[in-house]
């Protein structure tokens, strides 16, 4: 199932597939570690759902909804 960064749950992961956005926010985001394979975990979100923290290559990033929402992510499928 194909969703994005800032659409997660707290506690799903997946791998990033996509990064769309142009000049400045695609480069740092890639700047940052995310680039398509890399896996991403949702650790918590602020009360008003802004900043996320996600765990990205081994660390914790602090990431705005407005950022997230250019990295398309690939999540498992929920087993029953």
């Amino acid at each position: 199932m194909i969703s994005r960064i800032d659409l997660m749950a707290v506690g799903q992961e997946g791998t990033i597939v996509k990064v769309t956005g142009e000049g400045k926010i695609r480069r740092r985001l890639f700047d940052m570690g995310l680039t398509p394979g890399t896996k991403v975990y949702l650790r918590k979100k602020a009360p008003l759902g802004d900043p996320l923290e996600i765990t990205v290559r081994g660390y914790e990033l602090s990431l705005r909804k407005d950022e997230a929402k250019y990295c398309e992510i690939e999540m498992p499928e929920e087993r029953q």
